[in-house]
């Protein structure tokens, strides 16, 4: 009985979020029209991406990258496609101040904000860890502790809006990969601050959702730029990821996956038969093009 529970109740539990989180949506491009959104990581790949989204639904966009010139073309285009207004701040999220003045952008120019979607990260080696300890500091500040940052500053807008905020997350923040370790690492710290972020909002009656997007390898240029050479899988598209994202938040879900069915499906593997799934995800690598540094 004890081997028939441990296997039943995550089965069911997995079973039950794949159903709610796969139900058929509702969302309606009329639901952003209008709205105050910021992008992060919004020059190249999933974040451009949601930004020209965006701008078809009409939103009010600011966003922020470290490339101006970048920024300035992701601008120029999505004012093309629509956007109701669409402004930039570039900077690095290695600025401990910079979280903060991207908030205080909004604030000045709208006066409020309906929608935080954080997706920046920092560049991190794809290889063995080699003992690297600032680097691992130096990442978690760019991919968690900004993002704390900007919640915080964010918060009392997004509060009297009862706004939504966006995270990007990973499935490297619920299953431990080879050869991203300290990216691995930031991204759960991700998970576990953001859901219990969440219990709090629900116990104190604060009417912000959080949304945390578990994503799996992604055609970005510079995910396949990291790891084309070393894994079998195939990347899933950018364009399409994006939309998820933005529909996944705009109806307030506690989470998104994608693609939907292979990260359900890793996800039910580790519950039940982790050591299985590990053994999966070393025979995925071509070890023979991943050197040592």
């Amino acid at each position: 009985m004890g081997l028939i529970l441990k296997i039943f109740i995550p089965l069911l539990g997995l079973a039950l979020a794949y159903y709610f989180y796969s139900a058929p949506e509702n969302f309606n491009e009329e639901m952003l029209r209008g709205k105050r959104v910021i992008v992060t990581g919004a020059s190249s790949g999933i974040g451009e991406q949601m930004a020209y989204h965006l701008a078809r639904m009409e939103t009010h966009l600011l966003l922020t990258a470290r490339t101006e010139a970048k920024l300035q073309k992701v601008v120029e285009r999505c004012l093309e496609l629509g956007a109701a207004s669409a402004r930039y701040v570039s900077g690095s999220m290695e600025d401990t101040t910079f979280p903060d003045v991207v908030v205080k952008e909004a604030e000045n120019t709208w006066g409020g904000l309906d929608m935080l979607i954080l997706n920046h990260i920092g560049f991190s080696h794809f290889n063995y860890f080699n003992g690297d300890v600032e680097h691992v500091r130096k990442l978690l500040e760019t991919n968690f502790v900004s993002y704390v940052a900007m919640t915080v500053s964010a918060l009392p807008m997004l509060k009297e809006s009862d706004g939504s905020i966006t995270v990007i997350s990973s499935m490297a923040g619920r299953i431990g990969t080879p050869f991203i370790a300290p990216y691995s690492a930031t991204k759960f710290a991700l998970e576990g601050f953001f859901s219990s972020l969440r219990h709090e909002f629900i116990i104190e009656k604060v009417n912000v959702s959080i949304t945390l997007c578990v994503l799996g390898y992604i055609d970005t240029d510079s995910a396949v730029r990291a790891v084309s050479h070393a894994v079998w899988d195939t990347p899933a598209p950018k364009e399409e990821c994006a939309l998820e994202i933005i529909k996944s938040g705009a109806l307030r879900q506690r989470e998104l996956y994608y693609p939907p069915r292979l990260v359900s499906n890793l996800l039910l593997l580790h519950a039940i038969a982790p050591d299985f799934l590990d053994s999966l995800i070393r025979n995925n690598y071509k070890l023979e093009n991943i050197r040592r540094t």
